[in-house]
């Protein structure tokens, strides 16, 4: 079992957005100071919801001031970004990093975001397959040509190729010779599809209950295998699903439930009501206080007994054994770092 945290850099009521930047960080070096496995980044855009614009550029930063821990993006949202320079920046993390380095890609939504970078709506509704495979194939082959409906161009070379692992001072690869590892969230079972045919595994969200997650993989495997792939391959990528929640270890349940509350439904409220839709069409939001009893109930919300259980019973129900848990949900700084050190001090003795 892989377990990591899952970083918003979110921004709560009253603070400054430096603020939440700072206490990502923070908690980033924390994850690795503590134990933990991975740092998964997440990215959007114009909402306090989370402030970091850049994945990728936040992964860069936290490599460098990393040794050991695993950094991934969850997610890139690659209708927003052009897949060739979003498959350069990963060679490129990939490379210096000693294979650390994880790309996650989602759609994203709706949003103005589409507006303002260029893509347009036809980015998120239509062009998301097409912008994936020729990310892929930038991971994969040496020379790349486009010859989509939204990319066109010449063939150009890989510079730097990311299907050779680099080697560290000591000598040792770490990364096999394979290239990036890929993964893409899936919130549709048109998303399931696109991932299984293409071999890739899945990011499933926080807001899935366990019955859900599990549906999802077995549609997964199901599309996998009948896209052609060998069993043995499909079995070996489909441990590599990530599945989100939010983790809050605290003395009782209650107290743990009790400090979320007091926090997360002013953060959802305020950052989810920013979102723009960029051709005006009716939104709807759950309710923040409901939204945040949900999580409460999913998700390791307690003492690091009833924490640990519930991670066991989701890996056990789902079949996914990898974790990316929000562990910023009080928006306090030092809070976020002791939820941190308990979750690794407390809950994972208990999973091993």
């Amino acid at each position: 079992m892989r377990i990591g945290a899952f970083v918003l850099g979110a921004q709560f009521p009253g603070q400054q957005q430096d603020e939440a930047l700072d206490r990502a960080v923070r908690e980033a070096e924390a994850a690795e100071e503590a134990g933990l496995d991975d740092v998964w980044l997440a990215e959007h855009h114009f909402v306090s919801y989370g402030v970091c614009p850049s994945a990728v550029t936040l992964a860069a930063l936290l490599l460098g001031r990393t040794r050991r821990i695993g950094v991934g993006t969850a997610v890139s949202v690659l209708p927003t970004t052009h897949p060739v320079a979003l498959g350069e920046q990963t060679a490129l993390l990939h490379l210096v990093s000693d294979g650390r380095f994880t790309l996650g890609v989602g759609r994203g939504g709706p949003w103005v975001d589409l507006e303002v970078f260029g893509g347009g709506l036809t980015a998120y509704e239509e062009h998301f397959p097409e912008a994936l495979d020729l990310l892929l194939r930038w991971l994969r082959e040496p020379r790349v040509d486009a010859r989509g409906e939204r990319f066109r161009f010449r063939e150009v070379p890989v510079v730097p190729r990311p299907d050779r692992s680099a080697v560290p001072h000591g000598g040792v690869r770490r990364s096999g010779g394979a290239g990036p590892p890929v993964i893409v969230a899936c919130t549709s079972p048109a998303t399931v599809r696109l991932a299984a045919a293409r071999l890739l595994p899945m990011l499933v969200g926080m807001h899935c209950g366990d019955e859900e997650k599990a549906r999802m993989t077995s549609m997964w495997r199901r599309e996998a295998l009948a896209a052609g792939h060998p069993p043995e391959t499909v079995e070996s990528v489909a441990t590599r699903h990530v599945s989100a929640g939010v983790a809050q270890v605290a003395d009782s349940h209650d107290e743990a439930r009790e400090s979320l509350l007091k926090g997360m439904p002013g953060w959802l409220r305020e950052g989810l009501g920013q979102h723009v839709t960029v051709d005006g069409r009716p939104r709807s939001m759950r309710d923040p206080v409901d939204y945040t009893q949900l999580l409460c109930e999913l998700h390791p919300v307690g003492t690091p007994r009833l924490c640990a259980d519930r991670l066991a019973a989701t890996a056990e129900r789902t079949g996914i054994s990898r974790f990316a848990l929000l562990l910023e949900g009080t928006g306090d700084h030092d809070a976020t770092v002791h939820n941190v050190h308990r979750l690794a001090g407390e809950v994972l003795p208990l999973l091993r």
